[in-house]
């Protein structure tokens, strides 16, 4: 992978997938888009091989902007080579996930498919001319198992599931389109596993029995996934390990 474009760079996930492409390989480049790309600790600010672009899934007009920005970087003539997509948000200080129905607000709702599926589906849109070249492409959306329909046993967490299953149909319907315009092309979805972040934090307790990764231990699983997509794993829900998960 060399021209990298990673989606909510300032978040644990995806800071951690950009040190990691850059560590892999020294000719990669990565384009980091974040809300405000002055928070992004100073290591990844400052490296050479980095470019960060505001972006905030929450704004209409942000997409386009971003391509603006990025065409001054990377002319779309020569393309990018990896999509990631590691924006999510689960809770914040207005925000946190629903135990019962009575606690679902329609603004919780909105945010979270906002930043977790909209998000993806309208840069997806923007970076189209980027993907439109020769070469292997990668499109991949960090998701999660708590997404899968078939998975869902203990239900809550309404607006984050439901976001996210929103998110892998966005992926499965890309999957379907993309090959048509822009093959050779993979898009698919990536549960990361359970990561010690800012995410899960408020959830220590519950989490106890669950094997909790670090940023730079997700990251490498993720990476070593990715690495290993060909155009046959097009259209797939993977877990970090690589084994297949339902839809």
């Amino acid at each position: 992978m060399k021209l990298i474009v990673v989606a909510g760079v300032s978040g644990a996930i995806g800071y951690a997938l950009a040190e990691a492409c850059l560590a892999r390989d020294e000719e990669s480049r990565v384009i980091g888009l974040c809300r405000e790309p002055l928070k992004v600790p100073e290591p990844l600010r400052s490296h050479s091989r980095v470019n960060l672009l505001a972006w905030d899934a929450e704004e209409e007009q942000s997409p386009q902007k971003v391509a603006l920005a990025l065409e001054k970087v990377i002319p779309a003539s020569r393309g990018i080579d990896t999509f990631l997509y590691a924006a999510g948000l689960l809770h914040n200080d207005d925000i946190f996930p629903e135990k019962r129905l009575e606690d679902l607000k329609a603004m919780s709702m909105a945010r979270a498919f906002a930043v977790n599926a909209t998000g993806f589906a309208t840069l997806a849109q923007a970076l189209l001319p980027w993907l439109r070249h020769r070469e292997f492409k990668r499109v991949v959306a960090i998701s999660a198992k708590v997404g899968s329909i078939e998975d869902n046993r203990l239900g809550g967490w309404y607006a984050y599931r439901s976001s996210k299953a929103a998110l892998n149909m966005l992926v499965r319907t890309l999957s379907v389109e993309l090959p048509r315009r822009c093959k050779p092309i993979a898009c698919l979805a990536l549960h990361p596993g359970t990561t010690d972040s800012g995410l899960s934090n408020p959830f220590t307790q519950s989490l106890a029995h669950l094997q909790v990764h670090s940023p730079a231990e997700t990251a490498g699983n993720l990476l070593s996934v990715i690495e290993g997509i060909t155009p046959m794993e097009n259209g797939c829900f993977l877990s970090w390990d690589g084994s297949v998960l339902p839809w």
